[in-house]
């Protein structure tokens, strides 16, 4: 689709780690503008394919490249979104592949909801438990949203200075929520978020950096997490909710007894505020 001047411009935020050149991003049916953190062992942090006063006039599509040493899934987004030109972003990984409409289904959704924020999309290999229709999301909808699948209008994150939380996600060392615990500082400061069940892209299954199976450190990190994300008293109910919810994803591998036991331990020790208060008195 070709982005007329003076209309709203969509920039891809892609978070990608030890890429050597750009073909990721052909590879992923990318076609328009596109910010790409690579995360690899270069110390020369921050090269850009093109200045951003040249990027932000130009209305032909721009790549941007930004090279960084640093670590951690939150921390990309983070970057991403602080160098991030497009009036609308939309989060992506690199293991997606792009339908060719994925630009007009985006814009058009912003445009028929002039009211929303942040709009999350369907992915083909994301099974999003919700109702398929357009709807507003809050605090249960919040929870069942994968990163991949947002999309955002730049100005209000930007002015409400809200982030991804580098204390969860992959690379942190204690699971996924990073996405949930994003939409739900979201919600709290007023922003309004939708779901329209459009499809925009191809989740391609590989090997995650985090989940290796259901097992007692997977429970562990998800109560940790929740507890971490709600509070102790709404995570408990939660993570009751959880066990029976999913059992028919996890009982093959682990026990209701065993995955319960390492939840509420993960609740009742609260790693992530733990670390939180030890990174914190290290200063």
């Amino acid at each position: 689709m070709k982005i007329e001047e003076n209309c709203m411009q969509l920039e891809i935020l892609l978070s990608c780690m030890n890429q050597v050149d750009t073909s990721l991003i052909n590879k992923s049916g990318i076609v328009g503008n596109v910010l790409m953190i690579n995360q690899c062992d270069k110390k020369d942090s921050r090269k850009l394919s093109k200045p951003f006063e040249e990027s932000v006039h130009n209305t032909t599509p721009y790549v941007r490249v930004i090279t960084t040493h640093e670590r951690g899934l939150s921390r990309s987004r983070n970057m991403a979104i602080l160098h991030s030109m497009g009036e609308i972003c939309l989060l992506c990984d690199d293991d997606e592949q792009f339908k060719p409409d994925y630009q007009e289904t985006i814009l058009r959704a912003f445009q028929n909801l002039p009211q929303a924020d942040i709009i999350a999309f369907d992915v083909t290999g994301k099974r999003t438990r919700l109702p398929q229709k357009i709807q507003r999301l809050g605090f249960f909808g919040c929870l069942k949203i994968a990163s991949y699948q947002i999309a955002f209008r730049r100005k209000a994150i930007l002015e409400r200075n809200i982030k991804f939380d580098i204390y969860m996600g992959a690379g942190s060392g204690n699971g996924c929520g990073e996405e949930n615990k994003f939409l739900l500082d979201s919600l709290k400061a007023g922003l309004k978020l939708f779901y329209v069940p459009h499809t925009i892209a191809t989740v391609i299954p590989q090997k995650s950096t985090w989940f290796s199976g259901y097992n007692k450190s997977f429970f562990y990190q998800r109560g940790a997490a929740t507890r971490y994300m709600l509070g102790a008293g709404i995570a408990l109910l939660y993570g009751v909710y959880y066990l029976a919810a999913k059992r028919h994803l996890y009982c093959s591998d682990i026990s209701s007894l065993q995955a319960g036991i390492a939840l509420f331990k993960g609740l009742w020790e609260n790693p992530i505020m733990q670390q939180i208060k030890r990174v914190v008195g290290e200063k």
